[in-house]
């Protein structure tokens, strides 16, 4: 039956269709609560110039740092249930990774200029990094140990010519060199560089992924990428049906491509995704409880990146610094550590110990940005690198330039 009087008269008169009184008036008050003060979003949270991600990525390598540090020196490593942290750190780091370079694919419209940061990124800083090692940081482990400094270089079946030869394709096919090892028998001269093979497949990935479709069709492919390498993950892992992948494309990628696309997925449903700290808390409580389990990612990987997406808007620490030693931190600590260990460092006790290879690291990683990162992404625009295939998609974040992006 239609009212007689009007929306305004109804109001005066204190009758609605909500009902009347105090009851109309708390749901009257209620939704225009919700109109003034809308539930906020990743997309609204997120400040380009102000957040946490440099912060944090410094944060995450030296967790790993700290955790290699306790385990090269004295056999042990910090762990949350049955989980390392330092896996813990290295999941964080590919969901931060996943949501930047979403951003950098989405704002810079083309693969091949996409790839080109990509390779800038990662490439000039690792091949340093194999040369110092082959050139300066083996033969010191050689002097250590009481050999020859320059047979290393040439002598043996895993000189340090091959060490760096062999892996220059991020795959790292030689851990060692010249049979140099710790008192521990630890062979392996950088423990961490294994894992940039999985992010380059990463990048990869994403860019397959979000540059054949438009906005809309990215949110469900990135979703139903995630739903298929949980799928994967959990076949392996708990049904125990074999994959067979193509050369490293193990659980171990499967694990990095999950985080990575869920920190992708973030991104691209940043305007949808709402930031509040009762998600947050769910959230950790959930990955704490996981962390007991044997694969902490299968139920927990998707509170795992949003509690990392959380954090970057709402970490207090929002300083962005013009030297990013992140990357520089994360492949430099474990051989460091190897000639630290070497050299008995580990006799000034755990802790000092811990605080001496990071601060020598921090130093190696500031001399790489210095030297070779920062002059290295400085051709990032360089003119010759067109436009291959452009991404069709608005950019929902505005992201201007930032030092490592």
């Amino acid at each position: 039956m239609a009212s007689d009087t009007t929306p305004r008269e109804a109001a005066v008169s204190g009758t609605t269709a909500e009902g009347s009184g105090p009851a109309r008036k708390q749901r009257v008050l209620g939704r225009r609560a919700r109109t003034a003060h809308p539930p906020q979003t990743l997309a609204g949270a997120f400040d380009p110039r102000r957040n946490s991600l440099a912060m944090m990525r410094v944060g995450l390598a030296g967790v790993v740092a700290v955790a290699h540090a306790l385990s090269t020196g004295f056999g042990w490593q910090p762990s949350l249930g049955g989980t390392d942290l330092s896996a813990l750190a290295v999941d964080g780091f590919f969901v931060l990774s996943g949501f930047l370079v979403t951003r950098s694919l989405l704002r810079l419209r083309s693969v091949r200029r996409y790839a080109w940061h990509r390779l800038l990124r990662l490439l000039p800083g690792f091949w340093a990094c194999l040369l110092v090692i082959a050139l300066v940081l083996a033969p010191l482990a050689a002097l250590l140990e009481g050999r020859d400094p320059g047979a290393v270089l040439t002598a043996g079946e895993d000189p340090a010519w091959r060490y760096v030869l062999v892996n220059a394709g991020l795959v790292i096919a030689q851990h060692g060199i010249a049979d140099l090892a710790t008192p521990a028998g630890e062979t392996a001269l950088d423990g961490s560089l294994w894992t940039l093979q999985y992010e380059a497949a990463c990048y990869g990935a994403v860019a397959v992924l979000l540059a054949v479709a438009g906005l809309r069709a990215q949110r469900r492919v990135l979703a139903v990428a995630c739903v298929v390498v949980w799928a994967a993950l959990l076949l392996e892992s708990v049904v125990h049906i074999p994959l067979e992948p193509p050369a490293f494309a193990n659980d171990q990628l499967l694990r990095f491509l999950l985080v990575f696309l869920l920190g992708a997925a973030g991104h691209v449903f940043a305007d949808r995704l709402p930031v509040r700290w009762t998600w947050a808390v769910a959230s950790g409580a959930v990955v704490v409880a996981t962390a007991f389990l044997p694969d902490h990612r299968l139920p927990g990987a998707a509170c795992f990146a949003y509690l990392c997406l959380y954090t970057v808007v709402r970490l207090p620490w929002r300083w962005t610094p013009s030297w990013d030693l992140s990357y520089g931190l994360y492949v430099y600590h474990w051989p460091v550590q190897f000639v630290l260990v070497l050299a008995g460092a580990t006799g000034l006790g755990e802790w000092p110990f811990v605080v001496l290879s990071v601060a020598v690291s921090l130093c190696l990683a500031a001399l790489s940005w210095v030297l070779v990162e920062g002059p290295a992404l400085r051709l990032k625009d360089a003119r010759w690198v067109g436009s291959a295939r452009p991404v069709r998609s608005r950019e929902p974040l505005t992201t201007p330039g930032r030092p490592g992006a």
